[in-house]
């Protein structure tokens, strides 16, 4: 049976990717709902742009609500000098055929975990919403099945040298989803900048033909401009991939904690390898080779 998902996120590039290839997943992912967070861009673009994948997936079945515009204690920091003010680099999609969700999707989140015991939440965005949600029904802790989210790093950050820009857009609520005793796993930069968007990979997924890879094609390429020719690294779809085909990843228990105090380290993930009681699944690797593979498999099918 497909495993039953709840996908939350900033649309963003990389989280348009993810999108597109959880879609064309139906007999692996039970996508009930898709909640969007300010983030990459202001939640209203993030909002937009998801609705308009949905349709360009032709999923106008999967609701998708907007929840929060912003961290919990701190201003929103965007990143439109990545992903551009339209959120997608520049790349132009349809309009959508169906609005959002009139639901807060904090409360259409809640539904659909009471709805659904055992649903996996794949994060791809700040944690606001995942926060909020424990934080207002702490009920539903014991009702999600795993929670799979891109943020974090091991190693060195991509905002600040200590920090990624996920945990670091709300920290906050990072710490508060890793203290809620739910399973996560942890995908972080040390293991997203394996998977890199090269000519070689955007000419094989445009090869397949169909628009969903024309799209993807074309948003990796505004990355491989951006990059100056080093590739866009595909961080979100990482999430994706991972539940569809763990064996791709590889990874160890650790105790993961966030920085909140320090201005200097704020939104660091710090990872304890040794700890007697760990909080999550920590990816270190990952078959880039078998994860392009996977992508243009399954959006040439789509």
């Amino acid at each position: 049976m497909p495993q039953p998902l709840l996908i939350d996120c900033d649309p963003g590039t990389d989280d348009a990717v993810a999108l597109l290839l959880a879609f064309a997943a139906a007999d692996l992912l039970d996508i009930r709902a898709v909640t969007t967070v300010g983030g990459n861009v202001d939640l209203a673009t993030t909002t937009a742009n998801a609705c308009r994948l949905r349709t360009l997936a032709g999923r106008e079945d999967v609701p998708v609500a907007a929840g929060c515009p912003g961290p919990i204690l701190r201003r929103l920091e965007t990143a439109t000098h990545v992903h551009g003010t339209d959120g997608l680099g520049g790349v132009a999609l349809a309009p959508a055929a169906t609005s959002a969700d009139p639901r807060h999707a904090v409360d259409l989140m809640v539904e659909t975990v009471r709805a659904t015991p055992g649903i996996t939440i794949a994060a791809l965005g700040p944690l606001t919403n995942l926060a909020v949600a424990l934080v207002k029904a702490p009920d539903i802790a014991a009702r999600i099945g795993a929670i799979v989210f891109m943020g974090g790093a091991i190693g060195r950050g991509n905002v600040t040298s200590s920090a990624e820009f996920n945990v670091h857009a709300d920290p906050h609520a990072a710490a508060v989803v890793l203290a809620s005793g739910v399973g996560a796993t942890m995908i972080g930069l040390d293991v997203t900048h394996q998977v890199i968007a090269h000519c070689a990979r955007i000419a094989a997924l445009r090869r397949s033909g169909t628009r969903a890879a024309g799209v993807v094609a074309d948003i990796m390429t505004t990355g491989f401009a951006r990059t100056g020719g080093a590739g866009a690294a595909m961080h979100d779809p990482c999430v994706i991939a991972y539940l569809m085909a763990p064996r791709l990843f590889a990874g160890r228990a650790a105790q993961v904690a966030v920085e909140t105090a320090s201005a200097l380290t704020l939104g660091r993930t710090a990872v304890d390898w040794k700890a007697e009681k760990p909080n999550c699944h920590v990816l270190e690797t990952v078959d880039a080779d078998g994860f392009f593979a996977l992508l243009i498999d399954r959006l040439g099918r789509s």
